[in-house]
């Protein structure tokens, strides 16, 4: 009898173990599918988003496309390599050459300025401060960028052009052979320049690359920077050899985001820059419109069509200086990554 109710026992027991192992597996089962299912909705949702968002930048594109032919094609000048801007409906004359320079000027000397700094503060926080004091710091620096555009126009105009103005004249009398330094197309006194406008745009998007440096600096792996300590490297050592390596693609994607934002910053280069009367040849000492400035100043004119046109086509121009900027942060992060 107890040989009897010992192999009951066991063959309940294992009956038991059976139903809990038919009951886990078919729960496993269950949850295997459900989690199929959530994949698939998930995986066409990313899709969906994908494929949404490059039908809206393309709807953008054709819709700018199809608003400045019209203007286009009444266009009296060369709109690549005209300095006019006349949009008169009776007499089209607008080109884009001193747009373009402008832009290009300001922000690349933003860029310029910049990415040293961004990168030097990001490396501080990132390997020098302690961990209690990085966080507030950084939140400090990021802070910067929620300050208005308008806010930093003006201060720019009212405070930070005065100050310069001694600098840009010491720069213009001792460097004036350089093209840069030319005497520009506005008086020095008034600090209106492309100069002041680009050291505005630097501490607007320093932040941005700062941020961005920041987070990809703090990826670099611990092991590989102890390793490097092990091997007798110094501080700067192992930050050039370990740290700097992680962070490129990270240092490139911040620069060319800001590099956008530069390109497109709309009020506070309106408020810095006048309207210039005539041109020079790439002075940092000229003034005038960017892309966007210039849009932006010319609302009242968007009633008529040919007029609205010309100023879409300059909107085309820097769309489409945008995304070759971002191509070509692409191609150089992508390379360098792999090299």
């Amino acid at each position: 009898m107890a040989t009897e109710d010992s192999t009951d026992r066991d063959a309940g027991a294992d009956g038991t173990a059976t139903a809990a192992a038919t009951d886990s597996g078919s729960g496993r089962t269950t949850f295997a599918h459900g989690g199929d299912r959530m994949e698939k909705i998930f995986k066409w949702a990313s899709y969906a988003s994908g494929i949404l968002l490059v039908v809206v930048i393309a709807l953008i594109f054709l819709q700018l496309v199809v608003q400045a032919v019209p203007a286009l094609t009444k266009n009296n000048v060369n709109f690549l390599t005209s300095s006019e801007w006349q949009t008169n409906p009776s007499n089209m004359r607008f080109g884009i050459l001193e747009l373009l320079k402008i832009t290009v000027l300001s922000s690349v000397m933003a860029l310029i300025l910049a990415v040293p700094v961004a990168v030097g503060i990001a490396t501080f926080l990132v390997q020098y401060v302690p961990q209690r004091l990085s966080r507030p710091l950084s939140a400090v620096i990021d802070l910067l960028a929620a300050v208005p555009s308008i806010i930093y126009g003006l201060w720019g105009i009212f405070v930070l052009a005065p100050f310069l103005v001694p600098l840009q004249k010491w720069l213009n009398e001792n460097l004036g052979w350089f093209f840069l330094f030319k005497t520009g197309n506005v008086e020095l006194s008034l600090g209106s320049t492309v100069f002041t406008a680009g050291i505005v745009l630097a501490i607007m998007i320093l932040p941005i690359i700062t941020s961005i440096t920041r987070e990809s600096l703090r990826q670099t792996p611990v092991a590989h920077q102890e390793a490097a300590l092990a091997l007798g490297a110094t501080k700067w050592e192992v930050i050039r050899l370990t740290v700097f390596p992680y962070g490129r693609s990270g240092i490139v994607a911040g620069s060319m985001l800001a590099l956008g934002r530069a390109l497109g910053e709309t009020i506070a280069v309106l408020i810095i820059l006048f309207a210039a009367t005539k041109t020079s040849i790439w002075s940092l000492f000229d003034s005038g419109y960017t892309f966007a400035s210039k849009i932006a100043s010319a609302a009242a004119e968007f009633d008529n069509v040919d007029q609205r046109g010309a100023y879409i086509a300059a909107g085309l121009v820097l769309f489409l200086l945008t995304f070759v900027v971002n191509a070509i942060a692409r191609w150089i992060g992508g390379g360098r990554v792999n090299g």
